[in-house]
């Protein structure tokens, strides 16, 4: 069986506080952005001499490391630990950049949950499947519905919200820098924002430019200048809304019309849709 990991966007990224256990508080809405993986299961015939009970493999982009840290493998054997689940092969098909703060490898991961319960029929309730993916990361668990959603605490106590970008046009460029979010949280100073992003996205996108604020532009764009001049390229582009997805390095806005960006970007990531 096939599915179709998509990618996010952060419309606001207020760093609130610094916890006990090292992580901070958060407050961000997430919105889904028909950037796609590919994920690929099948089970293995009982004859393969493979030494992984899940043989990953990685395709389009690139993947550092191991393949078996990777959060779809990891995602198989939590559920291992409760289910009987066969051997099987998995194939991943990258279309979604890394290190772009567009919650790639959490999509992945809530996708495999999703497709090991289809597929082999473990009956887990969204409820369940959204605590399994919880155990693996903080943005895990939006991606098991990938419906708007505002969220606190590290990013997983999430709240669906009335957000609807339908007929808007999006432009992401991601440039080829990455970026450490251990280095972008370490250089950003906690503090409660003047306004909530829940509260400013329910006003009209025309209205988001002074008031909707990511973070962790400021650290990253002085580490990575080139970043911020994005921003400033999609604003003069034509762009309502315009901003950094996550900690970096992609870069997104928000248009009234269609956009190409490949000429003005032509080393770089780019995808336009009309969401």
């Amino acid at each position: 069986m096939i599915n179709f990991p998509i990618a996010k966007i952060n419309l606001g990224l207020n760093i609130t506080g610094k916890r006990d256990d090292g992580y901070h508080n958060l407050e961000t809405v997430f919105y889904p952005v028909p950037i796609k993986d590919a994920l690929e299961i099948h089970p293995m015939d009982d004859a393969f001499p493979s030494a992984y009970d899940c043989d990953l493999k990685v395709t389009n982009i690139p993947i550092e490391g191991d393949e078996q840290k990777n959060l779809v493998v990891r995602a198989y054997r939590l559920l291992a630990e409760t289910y009987s689940l066969p051997r099987i092969h998995a194939h991943l098909y990258k279309g979604i950049p890394t290190q772009a703060g567009m919650g790639g490898g959490s999509s992945d991961c809530a996708y495999m949950i999703r497709l090991l319960n289809e597929s082999f029929c473990l009956g887990m309730s969204e409820d369940e499947m959204i605590c399994h993916a919880a155990k693996l990361g903080a943005d895990c668990p939006f991606f098991i519905l990938s419906r708007p959603a505002y969220a606190e605490g590290i990013g997983e106590q999430l709240y669906p919200i009335d957000l609807d970008l339908v007929g808007w046009h999006i432009g992401v460029v991601r440039p080829d820098i990455p970026v450490s979010t251990k280095e972008a949280f370490s250089l950003v100073k906690p503090c409660p924002p003047a306004c909530n992003c829940r509260d400013i996205v329910a006003q009209p996108v025309e209205t988001w430019r002074d008031k909707l604020v990511n973070d962790f532009e400021k650290s990253v764009f002085a580490l990575h200048p080139e970043i911020g001049l994005i921003k400033e390229r999609l604003y003069s582009l034509g762009a309502i809304y315009a901003a950094m997805s996550g900690s970096g390095s992609s870069v997104f806005g928000l248009f009234r019309d269609s956009i190409e960006l490949k000429e003005e970007f032509p080393d770089m990531f780019t995808f336009t849709c009309r969401l």
